[in-house]
């Protein structure tokens, strides 16, 4: 356990000094070129969130780790420690970070949540920190059936943690195609699609490491239009609370509605922009309307 921990310590160490080299050097040629895609204040709000986010994962952390060893006692797996294990973790946990992303966007009340992520009208490297603030909270749900295969809890975590590390680097306006690679990992173009509110794009490219998983399950489009990042109702605000909050307040306002309690249910539990007279549209019902191909 310990070993796992000192990994993650140097992961911690080697991490911090790449991100802020890749800052630093995107905000120079943004500046150089032009471009204007950094500005303080949204710089703020993203650590803001990545440091109630991080808060949160501390606290819960011991907890998480012990629930995951909890339930590896049941495993129906015994893995042989090797590269065999390492490689399967790898796969397994980044699928099961794509079913977690993909209700993050299609289930309302989750989006309520991860919508922070998303809400930056700006793309750069610190958009990668601007994290889902209260995704802590059951993110560790979605590793319970890891465990059951006899991954251990600790090996999840770290696993997890080396995910998140390369889903920063997708962060960028910088990096155009990158050729072979497009076809089976998550690349800036894809993750520029994942951000911007585009109808072709709104709710695409959902992997993290892995672009295949999109491609299995239909949910990848590739960038053949200038991505316009943000939400399609953006927040004209620099308070991280405003964002919190956010699409909570919209929620409370539409199932206060004199409506059936199925219709209540389905603006809390359906699809974002699910609406029962058709007043604001899902991303499906969107395209369709627009005469965009799925």
């Amino acid at each position: 356990m310990s070993n796992i921990f000192v990994i993650e310590e140097v992961l911690v160490l080697v991490e911090a000094p790449i991100y802020v080299a890749l800052i630093l050097v995107e905000i120079f040629a943004s500046h150089y070129f032009n471009r204007k895609i950094y500005d303080l204040k949204d710089i703020g709000v993203n650590v803001a969130f990545t440091s109630l986010n991080l808060g949160l994962d501390i606290l819960l952390k011991g907890f998480n780790i012990g629930l995951l060893h909890w339930i590896n006692q049941f495993a129906v797996i015994n893995w042989e420690a090797g590269i065999l294990y390492w490689v399967a973790l790898l796969l397994a946990v980044d699928f099961m970070f794509y079913c977690l992303h993909w209700v993050d966007h299609k289930v309302r009340f989750f989006w309520a949540i991860h919508l922070t992520h998303h809400s930056s009208q700006l793309f750069n490297f610190t958009t990668g920190f601007r994290s889902s603030v209260f995704q802590p909270l059951y993110r560790v749900v979605y590793f319970f059936p890891l465990a059951l295969l006899g991954f251990d809890g600790l090996d999840i975590m770290l696993m997890y943690a080396i995910t998140q590390f390369y889903g920063i680097f997708v962060h960028t306006r910088f990096v155009r195609n990158l050729g072979f690679i497009e076809w089976f990992m998550v690349t800036p173009s894809h993750h520029r699609v994942h951000h911007a509110s585009n109808p072709r794009y709104l709710d695409r490219n959902i992997g993290m490491v892995f672009i295949f998983w999109d491609r299995l399950f239909g949910t990848f489009m590739p960038e053949t239009e200038q991505p316009v990042f943000g939400l399609t109702q953006n927040i004209e605000s620099n308070n991280p609370f405003d964002h919190i909050g956010f699409e909570w307040k919209k929620m409370w306002i539409d199932i206060r509605k004199p409506i059936s309690f199925k219709d209540k249910l389905m603006y809390i539990f359906g699809p974002p922009g699910w609406s029962h007279d058709k007043s604001s549209l899902t991303s499906e019902e969107i395209r369709e309307k627009l005469g965009i191909k799925q």
